[in-house]
Order: C-alpha cells, then structure tokens, then sequence
C-alpha cells in the first residue's frame, strides 16, 4: 500500500486488466465477401489505419481505450492499408467511401451507413449501430 493510501495501492487486485480489442485482420479481397454477408446479421465496423501515420496511431489508440462493443453485437476488422493497399482500393470502391487515413466505416446490409475519419472518429458512437 502507498504511503497512507494516499499514493495509490500496490495491491495487484486492485488493477484493472486492460480489455482487448476483438481486430479481425483484414488483408483479402475474398474477405470483403465475407464482411457483406456478416453484415446482413450483425454489423461490421472496418478501421483503416496507417502505420505510418501518427494521427492515424493516436486514433487508434483512443478508439481501442473508448471501445465497449460486445464481440457478438458487431465484428471488427482492422486494415493495415500501407501493407494491403489493394484492400484498401476495394473498400473505397464496394462501399462509396472515398479514402482517408485513418477512417472508420460501420457497414449494415451490405452498405456503408456511416463512416468517418481522423479526429472524427468516436468508438463511442459505434453503439448507436447495435
């Protein structure tokens, strides 16, 4: 225990284990198939992120603190769009969002009903999607 309690406890059940992000890896084409139909059930939320990119690391990093979605209320694919660029392409085109990195994009019955970007993007509001 700190000193007096005032400093905080060194009792490690007191600790909060951080939650995990349930990422898909997105890195096919054949797996956008998969999403459209997932889509139809429940729906998918895809992030593109660049690893290059330090608002696009910052973005993510808020959205995985901020995420509070249950793994069966709806999937969550992540994309390295610097390694599958083609990937990326395909998203922009099946799904009428034009590019920007990072981006978000919620995908219902096979459409995209909303998407967003850089500082826009709030894991929060994914629950009006559930």
């Amino acid at each position: 225990m700190g000193l007096f309690g005032l400093f905080g406890s060194s009792d490690s059940s007191e600790k909060k284990e951080p939650k995990e992000t349930p990422w898909i890896a997105l890195n096919s084409l054949e797996q956008l198939d998969v999403i459209e139909e997932e889509s139809k059930t429940v729906p998918v939320a895809i992030f593109k992120h660049s690893t290059s990119c330090g608002i696009s690391r910052m973005a993510i990093r808020q959205f995985e603190r901020a995420y509070n979605v249950e793994p069966e209320q709806m999937k969550l694919y992540y994309l390295d769009l610097l390694s599958y660029r083609q990937v990326s392409n395909e998203v922009g085109y099946r799904f009428q969002v034009i590019h920007q990195s990072p981006q978000l994009l919620v995908i219902k019955n096979g459409v995209a009903v909303a998407h967003a970007s850089h500082h826009g993007i709030q894991a929060e509001s994914l629950q009006q999607f559930v």
